[in-house]
């Protein structure tokens, strides 16, 4: 009889399997460890402090964690020469490759979007998409022929600086600037010399494929370097906005920005009309210091404050005298005017609506000629408290009144309280009496006739 083997070629299986997975362990792990990582950040709205905080932190991000790229997909109408520069620098001076890719199809890299689209280590859009139309704004005002030229001069300059480095048609990247001339997708690709995008593409996936093995133009260490991309089978990584970031972002959208601002101080106002509420007030003064806290993100108008300035001092005196509304509209045109000029938009995107500011005043302004007319209704009345509220009260006596055992001031009950009281007559005590006027803190009284039975209710 032979002996069974099944156990043996069981336990030579499981060793020859745990031979194996120890072998291929390491290569596993290091295709993991080589296999590219691009991190991705979504900028969808206008150049502004919030917008280049993201940027920073995505690039310090990459750079942390040794990425092969940081794509920026890019989408905006314009915003501040100041956040435009803080941004451009942060991508010059990245240790890691910056790909710009204004998409989707419809997107556009406008007015400042162009001056980051030319300062990425590579320029992509996809096709249907625009870009240029980067002419400096003035904030304040429209300016003379030698400001004007100087804003060009000084923008111009700034462009050249990187793009000619990235050697790129600084020429016809200058024209943004000064015709504020915009190009197509195509335009941008296909210039004579050099072109100022480097490559067109439908998708990200596409994109990443096309720039595997491609050499790029670095400036990040003062002088342009050479550097080839490894991007095949990349990992994308998003980088999502932080709650802060998102909070601060509806924050400095100037519509809300307003809401906040006029709505707190309509809380304040009523706070002021009907004091002791204590809800209102707070509940407003948080939404004022969340207001100012926004605009102070945002270019403001110095004239507009002073404005809304001038709007709720008008509205604080009218509750304190009475001018019969005069102060209160007055107010509210300083308040109408103040809101309309409030920010100093460089695209209209960032400028506030005027049918919300409309809208806002419209309503402030009913609201406050509702407060008013109370307010005139409440002075035409006569406050009744103390004695005088009492009079032409009914009540009973305590005590006899003017007799002969007792002074004339007794003690009476009306309205549920005890007053003192006289009379001109003697009144028994229990008796009911009518409150005729007061000296000081003292009723007078009279008896209350009670009415005669007739003759008929005898019989």
């Amino acid at each position: 009889m032979r002996r069974s083997v099944t156990p043996v070629f069981r336990q030579f299986i499981a060793m020859f399997s745990l031979f194996l997975a120890c072998v291929s362990l390491p290569a596993w792990a290091d295709a993991s460890s080589t296999q590219p990582v691009v991190y991705k950040i979504e900028i969808r709205d206008t150049i502004q402090p919030i917008s280049a905080s993201r940027l920073e932190r995505a690039i310090d991000t990459a750079n942390h964690e040794h990425a092969a790229a940081l794509l920026v997909e890019l989408d905006t109408p314009g915003g501040l020469l100041d956040s435009t520069r803080q941004m451009v620098g942060a991508i010059l001076n990245s240790r890691v490759p910056v790909i710009i890719y204004v998409t989707p199809a419809g997107a556009r890299a406008a007015s400042a979007g162009f001056f980051l689209l030319e300062a990425a280590d590579v320029a992509a859009m996809a096709p249907g998409t625009n870009t240029g139309a980067a002419h400096p704004v003035l904030e304040g005002g429209t300016p003379d022929d030698t400001m004007k030229m100087k804003m060009e001069n000084d923008a111009a300059a700034f462009l050249r600086s990187y793009v000619t480095r990235r050697g790129r048609n600084a020429e016809v990247a200058e024209t943004a600037i000064r015709t504020s001339k915009s190009f197509s997708a195509d335009e941008a690709m296909n210039q004579k010399d050099h072109n100022l995008i480097d490559l067109v593409a439908p998708n990200e996936d596409l994109l990443l494929a096309s720039l595997d093995g491609r050499n790029i133009t670095r400036i990040n260490s003062g002088e342009p370097t050479s550097q080839s991309l490894h991007l095949k089978n990349a990992r994308i990584i998003p980088i999502e906005p932080t709650i802060r970031e998102q909070l601060l972002g509806y924050l400095a959208n100037p519509n809300i920005a307003l809401l906040l601002l006029v709505g707190g101080a309509l809380l304040i106002y009523l706070e002021f009309n009907v004091p002791g509420t204590i809800v209102p007030g707070a509940l407003g003064t948080v939404m004022v210091l969340l207001a100012v806290f926004a605009l102070d993100l945002l270019p403001i108008r110095h004239t507009a404050i002073l404005l809304l300035l001038a709007a709720a001092v008008l509205l604080l005196l009218e509750v304190k005298f009475a001018s019969h509304g005069i102060l209160a509209i007055a107010g509210i045109v300083c308040l109408a005017f103040g809101t309309l000029t409030l920010v100093d938009a460089p695209v209209p995107e960032m400028a506030i609506q005027p049918t919300i500011a409309i809208s806002l005043c419209i309503a402030f302004a009913i609201i406050t000629l509702v407060l008013l007319r109370l307010a005139m209704r409440a002075r035409r009345n006569k406050a009744l408290i103390g004695p005088a509220a009492l009079v032409g009260s009914l009540g009973t006596t305590m005590e006899p009144l003017w007799s002969k055992n007792t002074l004339p001031i007794g003690r009476i009950l009306v309205q549920g309280e005890i007053w003192q009281a006289i009379a001109n007559a003697p009144i028994p005590e229990k008796e009911t009496v009518r409150v005729t006027g007061f000296d000081g803190d003292i009723l007078e009284v009279q008896p209350e006739l009670q009415p005669q039975p007739s003759i008929a209710s005898l019989n």
